[in-house]
């Protein structure tokens, strides 16, 4: 009996070899290491959808250059001084010691100051009473020694001094100029003695 049934388990057996399950293939590591790597990212994207509320972390943050300091010129003060509304004359404070408003003072005459003395000197010249513009005051001139010097005076009352670094002093002498239009050269000739008036 047992002749008969081996033929049957061999055959049986060959069959049961024949039509089993084929084996495994074997994978390569680089194939392993990618599917790791997929299954991971896999995982994370299903941690991120689980999870909306989660934020994400903000751009990291370009530094800028730093901008260098500007500097504001401040404007220049320049101090401001009030112009009267009416000049200040000798006339306008009653006072004719001060200087003479020759632009409102009217017609001018020429007159030649001479200095006949070894020395220079300086004439004082004085509208000492208002004239018929309203105008008085004073001017002072220079002359040097031996010689002399042309101005303008308006016409009025004068009175004219000179004045020497050395004394004496000459004595002054006072002359009428009148509203006339002369064109004549005037004269006022400095002595060491006296002023001398030359005129009509």
């Amino acid at each position: 009996m047992l002749k008969r049934t081996l033929p049957i388990l061999l055959a049986l057996a060959v069959l049961l070899t024949a039509c089993g399950a084929p084996a495994a293939p074997t994978m390569a590591p680089a194939d392993v290491q990618n599917t790791a790597v997929a299954a991971a990212w896999t995982m994370v994207a299903a941690t991120n959808i689980a999870n909306p509320s989660a934020t994400p972390l903000p751009p990291t943050e370009v530094p800028s250059p730093t901008a260098l300091p500007t500097f504001t010129a401040e404007p220049l003060l320049i101090p401001t001084l009030e112009v009267p509304s009416t000049p200040t004359t000798a006339a306008s404070t009653g006072n004719c010691s001060g200087p003479i408003n020759m632009g409102e003072a009217g017609p001018m005459k020429r007159v030649r100051i001479e200095n006949n003395i070894k020395d220079k000197i300086t004439v004082s010249l004085n509208l000492y009473a208002p004239n018929l513009f309203s105008q008085c005051g004073v001017l002072a001139v220079t002359v040097a020694k031996n010689g002399s010097v042309i101005v303008e005076i308006p016409s009025g009352s004068w009175y004219a001094g000179a004045y020497t670094p050395n004394p004496p002093m000459p004595n002054g002498v006072s002359f009428y100029l009148g509203p006339s239009k002369t064109t004549d050269l005037l004269r006022l000739i400095v002595t060491k003695d006296k002023i001398n008036f030359v005129g009509p």
